[in-house]
């Protein structure tokens, strides 16, 4: 008896599609636990991913960015290493020169890997996006919004969302962004939601599985989908840009919390067979999303399949882009 011959079944990583330059792609993507300590190959890997199969974003918001000596657990929280070896990456591939944006979580804070510190992060060309700072907002300070001229704004640029709340407790805590493109503002946030980590599997001993992670994931989609309320009461033309893992399905009482009638997850407007973003255990799942506010009309939008179907993942999520035409 001998085994049959190994041929290919085609499948190939794939590439989005070049925005226009009058379009404004926004991507996330999931980097999995990203510290100096990783191989060089992990960082020319993302850098090739972001560049080639992204298609170089204008606004890239990144996950599990960790600090710069990842999980030794010494109180270091700045993540300034992880972020230039990155950016340093992405232009030996060929890609801008990316500037960045994120505050420092408080040591240990934030759930993930302990001592890792891992938090969200904001890539962003600013040949192409205008980003102007404001405050100084630190790891337990709130955001809030005010208005310039009938012009919603930012009090901090950037700050976290109610970073006391309960709701994040030992998890990350969004960042929240005010953006400019050709004229027009955009306010966008970066997600992390909390782990599902201990609900059990779908194939556990008990069914239905019991799914803990869920109260917490709801409650924090309704504390977020409050801020984006108060970004619109304050303009209701707002155009509002959430992204990230959110560590949910579409269906989920997170998501659906979060969106609160005011945001639109686009990955409902993709067909069944795109809809996945991660495999485990099996099962092809959607957990990273992209939502946007009624005022953006005209996008195109990719969830781009170069990790979760492969044996040679950078990452255990697939990364997603949105191209939107003002």
């Amino acid at each position: 008896m001998s085994l049959g011959t190994l041929t290919s079944g085609g499948l190939a990583k794939e590439t989005t599609a070049t925005a226009s330059s009058g379009q404004l792609p926004v991507a996330t993507y999931n980097v999995e636990n990203l510290d100096p300590t990783d191989p060089a190959s992990k960082f020319t890997a993302l850098a090739q991913g972001i560049v080639s199969n992204l298609k170089s974003p204008d606004i890239v918001a990144l996950e599990e960015v960790q600090d710069n000596d990842g999980p030794t657990d010494d109180g270091v929280v700045s993540a300034s290493r992880t972020l230039s070896t990155l950016t340093s990456a992405i232009g030996t591939a060929g890609g801008p020169a990316y500037s960045y944006t994120q505050i420092n979580p408080a040591n240990d804070a934030d759930g993930g890997e302990p001592g890792g510190n891992i938090r969200q992060v904001f890539l962003y060309n600013p040949a192409r996006v205008g980003f102007t700072a404001r405050g100084s907002a630190t790891a337990t300070t709130a955001n809030s919004v005010t208005t310039s001229g009938g012009v919603a704004q930012l009090t901090y640029n950037p700050g976290r969302i109610a970073p006391t709340n309960s709701a994040w407790s030992a998890s990350r805590k969004p960042l929240s962004a005010e953006f400019t493109f050709n004229g027009a503002k955009y306010f966008v946030i970066g997600n992390h939601f909390v782990s599902k980590g201990g609900d059990y599997s779908l194939h556990s001993q008990y069914q239905p599985p019991t799914r803990s992670s869920e109260t917490q994931g709801g409650n924090q989609g309704s504390v977020e989908n409050a801020f984006v309320d108060s970004i619109l009461a304050a303009q209701s033309v707002a155009h509002v840009i959430v992204l990230g893992d959110l560590n949910d399905y579409p269906f989920s009482t997170a998501v659906s919390n979060l969106e609160g009638g005011v945001l639109t997850d686009l990955v409902d407007t993709l067909p069944a067979a795109e809809r996945y973003s991660n495999v485990y255990d099996g099962n092809s799942q959607v957990l990273d999303h992209t939502l946007v506010s009624s005022s953006i009309t005209s996008y195109d939008y990719d969830i781009v399949h170069i990790n979760s179907e492969f044996p040679d993942q950078t990452s255990d999520h697939d990364p997603q882009v949105v191209r939107i035409t003002p």
